[in-house]
């Protein structure tokens, strides 16, 4: 009885230690566009958590165009990793990721951004975790109506930026979904005025909204929207530069990115009024997750995954980041 005890247990700690070095072996690139921006420095985080969770590899490169995707997929291989998962800088690149994916027998699974084939529609044959952006876009709009019947303002009066970023499906859905929401609610379609940002950040959102409010000096209340919170704090920033009051303003981010979080820091309000704040732990720890269980389990994740998110104001962003569990 004894021998069987030991054999038994000589047993389980060989396939421990066996599942332990295989966990070790497993090697996962994770492929951002834009490394610098506090979201995906968020994504990251939660993927290492899962790394340490699971004892696999995380490898975590930044890639601002194509050609650094491709190279990096090429690195990934020479590493002897098994899979990735990329938010790639231009959804076009779709097809020329997953031909390189495949020549480096690399799994592939996509996140925030879905690849696209050469006519525009969604590569729906691999596993993508993004977010339900017009659903998200009609929240922001649906805070903005409540906010703008809380105020009394008359919609005929008030102008709203539209911050946009085109060449992103997914900044096209969210700016539509907002807008579709004010409009289905009596906001004049000729008070909403297009600012197209060069880039996805602050400083080409203030550039572009600037133009938008020297051409209608006459208007002055505004709302805002855009792709996310670095879109709609430019568009704060023009209006202050401008001299416009912050009650007289109401923009809506998305996100909850910490330079959201440390606009609602501030002594006093801004016209940044809120985020609706979508959760970077599922799309860094869940993904991260869903591939290490592809590889070393065979698991394939879900085709698609869709997220959504939570508004948060200036007086309740604590608790919402911490029900998110970003906390």
């Amino acid at each position: 009885m004894r021998f069987i005890k030991a054999a038994i247990l000589a047993g389980t700690v060989a396939v421990l230690a066996a599942t332990s070095a295989f966990a070790a072996d497993v090697k996962i690139g994770f492929i951002v566009k834009q490394p610098e921006e506090p979201w995906f420095q968020d994504e990251w985080k939660f993927a290492d958590a899962a790394a340490k969770e699971k004892g696999f590899t995380l490898v975590k490169i930044g890639a601002e165009d194509g050609e650094k995707v491709q190279s990096a997929i090429d690195n990934l291989g020479a590493q002897g990793a098994q899979g990735f998962i990329v938010c790639t800088p231009d959804v076009k690149l779709g097809p020329g990721i997953v031909a390189k994916a495949a020549a480096n027998d690399l799994k592939l699974m996509t996140v925030d951004d879905r690849l696209v084939n050469a006519d525009g529609s969604p590569i729906d044959d691999m596993p993508h975790m993004g977010i339900s952006a017009t659903k998200i876009g009609e929240a922001v709009g649906q805070a903005i109506v409540d906010e703008i019947k809380k105020r009394g303002w008359d919609m005929k009066e008030v102008g709203a930026i539209r911050v946009s970023y085109d060449q992103l499906p997914t900044a096209v859905d969210r700016v539509e979904g907002a807008l579709s929401v004010l409009k289905a609610n009596g906001f004049p379609e000729a008070n909403i005025f297009d600012a197209p940002q060069a880039k996805t950040d602050t400083e080409a959102a203030l550039n572009a909204s600037t133009i938008v409010l020297n051409k209608n000096a006459g208007i002055k209340k505004w709302v805002a929207v855009g792709l996310n919170d670095e879109a709609v704090l430019g568009a704060v920033r023009a209006t202050e530069s401008v001299g416009i009051a912050a009650d007289s303003v109401i923009g809506v981010g998305i996100g909850g990115a910490e330079s959201a979080i440390n606009e609602f820091k501030k002594p006093a309000a801004t016209g940044f009024f809120g985020t609706v704040i979508i959760s970077p732990k599922r799309h860094g720890y869940e993904t991260a997750l869903n591939m290490y269980e592809w590889i070393a389990n065979e698991k394939e994740p879900e085709k698609l995954i869709l997220t959504a998110g939570q508004l948060a104001l200036r007086d309740n962003y604590e608790a919402v980041r911490k029900e998110l569990g970003i906390e």
